[in-house]
């Protein structure tokens, strides 16, 4: 980034527009930057790296509930930052941020949330970036202390930038700015899920179903996203998108898949000749 140039940070969430970690979000890093806001037009929690191929796109103008200006779209997060780097928004984009998510995304949450896919589509498009979440569902939240946090981070990313296809996983404890440890740099816990399926029927009798259970817990293990935000730290975790397990490489070639005999294409039937045929 040239020193004369005005970063330019592209903003969207999961939450939805009205979502206040959008609005702190937005406040904080235009205090650093110029901002763009892409947001989604209701909430696409759990939405994952959801992308619209099927169906036009809308973004109108529209703005954040603290009166900044958006767009707001119709498609889902990750469709929020396509259409941005893809020209809705002004170039260059030099950081995508998403967030603050409203609950934390540690573990395997970052498969399934949409914050954090759509810091992924940025990844994609070869623009830095990263996901940041609040580790609460309290809709009194106090979103100030990641805010100010994002905006301290976001001047780091763009100075220091990012590997290709790396991004931020950030999630920030639910506390006072006076009860946090620090900060930590971590990788990727074990989440556990407890999901119960929930029948039920219609008024026709027809059955339908919801995915419910309890909250997901996890290891706490140290090192790790959860155990920073449980014992009070601000996590960063770097995730990739290589999920190349290396260390199968070797061993699955061991199984001799890659050896000539171990499957060859189906020998071609004959086709019977049609009835117009002499």
């Amino acid at each position: 980034m040239k020193p004369d140039h005005t970063p330019h940070i592209l903003v969207t969430n999961d939450d939805g527009l009205t979502a206040p970690g959008l609005g702190a979000l937005a406040t904080a890093l235009a205090q650093v930057s110029r901002v763009t806001v892409i947001a989604p037009d209701h909430n696409w929690s759990a939405a994952g790296h959801s992308k619209t191929m099927h169906k036009p796109l809308r973004a109108d103008p529209g703005q954040l509930p603290n009166g900044m200006p958006a767009l707001v779209t119709t498609g889902a997060p990750a469709d929020a930052i396509t259409l941005g780097l893809l020209g809705l928004a002004e170039s260059p984009v030099d950081l995508v941020v998403t967030g603050i998510n409203r609950g934390a995304n540690l573990g395997s949450d970052v498969t399934y949330s949409g914050t954090v896919t759509a810091a992924m589509e940025g990844t994609l498009g070869d623009v830095a970036a990263f996901a940041i979440s609040l580790d609460t569902f309290d809709p009194t939240a106090d979103y100030t202390v990641a805010a100010s946090f994002a905006a301290r981070l976001a001047q780091v990313v763009l100075a220091h930038s990012l590997p290709p296809r790396t991004l931020l996983n950030v999630n920030v404890p639910a506390r006072p700015a006076a009860q946090l440890q620090g900060v930590r740099v971590t990788r990727l816990g074990c989440r556990i899920y407890r999901d119960a399926l929930i029948r039920r029927e219609d008024p026709f009798g027809h059955p339908y179903y919801w995915i419910g259970g309890e909250a997901p817990t996890g290891v706490a293990e140290e090192g790790t996203d959860l155990w920073a935000v449980a014992q009070g730290y601000i996590s960063i975790t770097p995730l990739q998108l290589d999920f190349t397990a290396y260390p199968l490489l070797e061993q699955i070639r061991c199984w001799g898949v890659e050896a000539a005999g171990f499957w060859s294409p189906p020998a071609p039937t004959s086709t019977p000749p049609s009835e117009e045929e002499p």
